[in-house]
């Protein structure tokens, strides 16, 4: 029996509709029953009770068929909202005005006028008061005997987003944040109210705020923020001994903007650093990527885990992870099991849609994410996970990127920048894929390295491929003990987009100067720069993923783009504004040294539009680059069969494959490096 009444007082989907229609079906009949009570002043004849109940039938079907159509059964009420009470007003309104029709003109059943609207006014309130109610009792009532366990808290920023903190806050019971008070940039809101909350100052009061109310958590809550306003938060938050501060997610989803406390996420250094205002058009990428098959390689890396991450938000139809790290996938899974937990439920409906069973195996799993260890040259391995997914989209970010090991190892940049990037684009036109992106670099413009050029020439296929339109000639070629054939495409077939995308250096990502710095400061330093005048441009990972996403958005066949990020950072400033935000002074605490200019490496980076020049498009911070230089696929084929021969022998003959790289390549660099092993 003690079974029987926790299953039932189990909350569930099924239980909270029975119970909204019963209540509807209560509300229909007291709602009409004190109209008529009200119109006729607690007076009612028989005439009138005969009324009503002929009536009643008509008022039960319409209402609820309104109800329905506005999803009033679909509402949570523990978290019911403004969109929410709009739905039951425009159901109301619906139904009362079919009704006055339908009574008055087909019916003529001599319903006074006045009753509907009365019984609409009541109808309303009834329903919404319903509806509303267990959020009042968690949110207002329950909220007043509850023990303010939490940290004492300051949330900076009193909009949307801040109210939105502070209702989840509240329906937490103040578990983790007890909020003393909100500030905010604008001077109008000082002395408002957001939920018993009062905006007690300006942004600029935060200091004083903290050392009067014993602050001991920070919680930003304005999206827009760029790095100086942040690490200006941050030093005072530090200076006065705040040790929590939070920070909502670095890429603010305008298409799913509700905001909750597990969302929040610590502030890092990148975000103090280089954390730029994008704004980004969420509606056209979740329509570029919604109810899409997606394929990222390289997904372990640090760009193709972000894109992963990002992707995951716009409902995806499925998301396959490719890598060669099985490690690195693993963590992955990790994290996206931990922010979209509905992604890896085994859904039998959707296995159906596939024609997957559930489970066992990753292949034929109905999660939405699989995951794939496999290697990008290994064209066999490729073929099977197109054959068995079907990819619509390709993001192509499986590379070795590392500038001085690739100057030292040329002939496996070679075999992944190049032959994995033809493989993979090959495969996606073979098999339909819609649009193929290829995550390029800034180190592509003018090449200085084995890495840069690499990357300028897996442009090139891609420009390749997407002008081959055409039917093809059916030849093989080998690359080692690798046959590669490429068959007459069928004329049914679609053509796929291919778009590169350059983007500068990402702070924060595997290989690149923050973790370096970070190591050398956990160590005591010294903080070592190759030369004084060493400058780079940066953007955080989440920020250049999200304009990859817009600019796969934006990009058409062919087309090279180009993101601008920001001005160029001298790196001996950013190694000392490092210092600073540790509380060390620099040359002082922690010593700064120079190492020398590693191979491969040039002082200043050339700007991403260096070359030809660059069109502008609808963002202001994605350019299309005017590129004359392109191959058709017969000459990638005679390229390709040329770096076969250079890496057949040792596979690492540094001159011979820059030779190689400086007769396709027009800027490339003409002095030879070091050369590899």
């Amino acid at each position: 029996m003690r079974k029987f009444f926790i299953a039932l007082l189990t909350p569930s989907f099924f239980k909270r509709t029975f119970l909204f229609l019963f209540a509807d079906i209560v509300i229909i009949i007291a709602s009409i029953y004190l109209s008529f009570l009200l119109r006729f002043d607690f007076n009612l004849s028989d005439e009138y009770k005969n009324l009503i109940y002929t009536a009643l039938p008509t008022f039960m079907i319409i209402k609820l068929t309104a109800f329905a159509i506005f999803r009033m059964y679909k509402i949570t009420w523990r978290y019911v909202g403004l969109n929410d009470l709009l739905n039951i007003m425009y159901a109301v309104i619906l139904s009362e005005s079919m009704l006055m029709v339908l009574h008055l003109n087909f019916l003529s059943s001599g319903i006074p006028r006045s009753i509907f609207i009365i019984d609409g006014i009541i109808s309303l309130f009834l329903l919404s008061g319903l509806r509303v109610s267990k959020r009042l009792f968690l949110e207002v009532f329950q909220q007043k005997g509850q023990l303010k366990e939490g940290k004492k808290t300051i949330i900076v920023g009193a909009g949307n987003t801040g109210e939105m903190i502070l209702r989840d806050v509240a329906r937490q019971k103040f578990s983790q944040f007890y909020p003393v008070g909100l500030l905010d940039d604008d001077k109008n809101k000082v002395g408002a109210y957001i939920h018993n909350i009062k905006v007690i100052g300006t942004t600029d009061e935060l200091k004083n705020t903290i050392k009067r109310y014993g602050i001991e958590a920070v919680i930003i809550a304005i999206p827009s923020l760029d790095y100086k306003t942040l690490r200006k938060i941050y030093n005072v938050a530090k200076e006065t001994k705040v040790d929590t501060i939070k920070i909502i997610p670095r890429i603010y989803g305008q298409h799913k903007p509700e905001i909750n406390i597990k969302g929040l996420e610590d502030i890092r250094i990148e975000d103090i650093i280089g954390r730029q205002v994008i704004e980004i058009d969420y509606k056209s990428i979740e329509a570029f990527l919604k109810d899409k098959v997606i394929l990222i390689t390289g997904a372990g890396g640090s760009i193709g885990s972000e894109i992963a991450n990002q992707v995951c938000t716009f409902q995806p139809e499925r998301v396959i992870l490719f890598d060669i790290d099985e490690t690195e996938l693993h963590n992955l899974e990790i994290a996206l099991k931990n922010s979209f937990p509905y992604l890896f439920e085994c859904d039998g409906v959707m296995g159906k849609r596939h024609g997957l069973s559930c489970p066992p195996g990753y292949l034929d799993k109905g999660d939405k994410v699989s995951l794939v260890v496999g290697d990008i040259n290994d064209e066999d391995r490729v073929k099977s996970v197109f054959e068995r997914f079907r990819p619509n989209i390709v993001f192509h970010a499986a590379a070795y990127k590392h500038v001085p090991m690739m100057e030292y190892n040329p002939g496996e940049a070679v075999k992944v920048n190049i032959f994995g990037t033809y493989v993979i684009a090959k495969v996606s036109t073979n098999y339909d894929v819609e649009k193929f992106i290829f995550i390029s670099t800034d180190k592509a413009v003018k090449p200085t390295s084995i890495m840069g050029a690499s990357k300028r020439m897996g442009e090139y296929i891609c420009k390749a491929f997407n002008n081959s339109n055409e039917q093809k000639d059916s030849r093989q070629y080998a690359v080692g003990s690798k046959q590669y054939e490429v068959g007459s495409k069928n004329k049914n077939q679609k053509n796929t987009e291919f778009i590169s995308v350059r983007f500068g250096n990402v702070l924060g990502s595997r290989g690149s100067i923050l973790p370096l710095f970070l190591e050398q400061l956990r160590h005591g330093g010294p903080l070592t720069v190759t030369h004084k005048n060493m400058r780079r441009y940066f953007m955080t990972i989440p920020e250049s993923v999200s304009l990859v996403l817009q600019s796969s958005v934006i990009g058409k066949g062919g087309d090279i783009l180009v993101l601008d990020m920001g001005e160029p950072v001298s790196i001996i400033e950013f190694a000392e504004e490092l210092i600073r935000i540790h509380g060390l002074t620099p040359y002082r605490d922690i010593d700064i040294e120079f190492t020398g200019i590693r191979p491969g490496e040039n002082l200043f980076e050339e700007i991403l539009t260096a070359e030809e020049g660059t069109v502008t498009t609808k963002h202001k911070k994605v350019f299309i680059a005017k590129s004359n230089e392109k191959f058709s696929q017969g000459e990638i084929q005679n390229i390709l069969g040329e770096f076969k021969i250079v890496i057949n022998g040792s596979g690492n003959n540094y001159i011979e494959i820059k030779q190689v790289l400086k007769k396709y390549i027009k800027y490339f660099d003409k002095n030879l490096g070091i050369g590899g092993f």
